[in-house]
Order: structure tokens, then C-alpha cells, then sequence
């Protein structure tokens, strides 16, 4: 289903997290049906080390410009923490679901270089969305990572890690998050972040 949108005008940066985004997640649904959505790929989907995403999610900024929305899925949420904290580059923002923890329990042991998380406030504006069930982080741990990066936040429920296992299909209502972002009007009709 493509989707007609004034967003569409926008390079869309899809970043999957760890092990790649497959056919049935919400990330890979919404690049085939949008010619506007960029899949960033990394060389190694299996063993990340955040210096190599890094560079390779600065080269690509750079080639597609400051007009670009990112658009990003797990452990692709914390490569945007600490891209934002180093580069000089501009985005027009960054649609941020299921951040892992990184020094929680189930945070993957093949992932190297994402720890400690960047709490520098983005320069650009931002949504995170998280799950109240998610394994690889409790709400706090969300909450506190949007409060930090200056981020709108969105529970969505009982969601999950917000993956394909999630059953969300398309998800739509991730969908509209992004056009908001796109559109520039990210944190209207959203619940700001706690600031503590």
C-alpha cells in the first residue's frame, strides 16, 4: 500500500537495528511501498560495532542531506544517540522505537561499542516509541532516553519489542508518528517527556 502524504516528498533513512529489518517488519513494509524510504546497510548485521555504523550513517547523511527523516529500529536508536552527539551534519528528525538498553540483561553480547548511551539532547526534533513489554527495555528506561535526548515519547502498549513478532503489520499507527515528524509538527497531540 503506498502512502499518499505530503511526507512523501522527504528522504526517509530507514536504519534497522541488529540482524537487519526482514520482509514482514513494519521498517521493510514501509520502504517497499514508498520509493522515498532508503534502507542505510550496514556491512555486518550480526556482530554491529558502533564505530563502522557510525561512519557508514555519516556518509549517508551526508549524501542525502539535512531534508532527511530517520527512521529507526532498536539498536539503530542508540546509533542515532551517538551520531547526534558527534556529528555536524543536520536532519529534519528521527522517529526513534524500541531503544534498547544497553547494559540490560538481554542486550545482545555480539553488539560492540554502544555503551555507555549518549544523554546529549538531539539537535533536531525527535519521537521515541516504546512498549510496556519490550525485552530489551522497561518504559523508565525509555522515558529516561527521550527525557535525555530532548525526545517527544509514545507508549504504544503491549507491543512487544515492536518488531515482526509483534504482529503489527504495516503499522499504521507508527506510520502516523512519521508523518507528524515530517511534517514538523512532531510533539503536537503527543504526551511530552518527563523532566526530572
Amino acid at each position: 500500500m503506498r502512502h499518499e502524504t505530503k511526507a512523501m516528498n522527504t528522504t526517509v533513512l530507514i536504519l534497522p537495528g541488529i540482524g537487519n529489518s526482514g520482509p514482514d517488519h513494519w521498517q521493510s513494509l514501509w520502504e517497499k511501498a514508498n520509493p522515498a524510504f532508503v534502507r542505510v546497510q550496514q556491512r555486518d548485521w550480526d556482530c554491529p560495532v558502533c564505530e563502522e555504523w557510525l561512519e557508514n550513517l555519516e556518509m549517508t547523511v551526508a549524501r542525502f542531506g539535512a531534508g532527511a527523516v530517520l527512521v529507526a529500529h532498536s539498536l539503530a536508536c542508540l546509533l542515532v544517540a551517538h551520531w547526534a552527539a558527534r556529528t555536524h551534519l543536520a536532519v529534519k528528525g528521527a522517529l526513534l522505537v524500541a531503544p534498547p538498553n544497553p547494559d540490560g540483561p538481554n542486550f545482545p553480547k555480539e553488539v560492540t561499542g554502544f555503551s555507555p548511551l549518549p544523554i546529549k539532547p538531539f539537535a533536531f526534533p525527535s519521537i521515541v516509541v516504546a512498549s510496556s513489554n519490550d525485552p530489551y527495555a522497561s518504559l523508565d528506561f525509555a522515558k529516561a532516553a527521550a527525557s535525555a535526548w530532548g525526545s517527544c515519547f509514545v507508549s504504544v502498549g503491549a507491543a512487544g519489542h515492536i518488531n515482526s513478532d509483534s504482529g503489527l503489520g504495516e503499522w499504521r499507527e507508527g506510520f502516523a508518528l512519521f508523518q507528524q515528524l515530517a511534517a514538523n509538527d512532531a510533539c503536537l497531540a503527543l504526551p511530552q517527556p518527563r523532566r526530572e
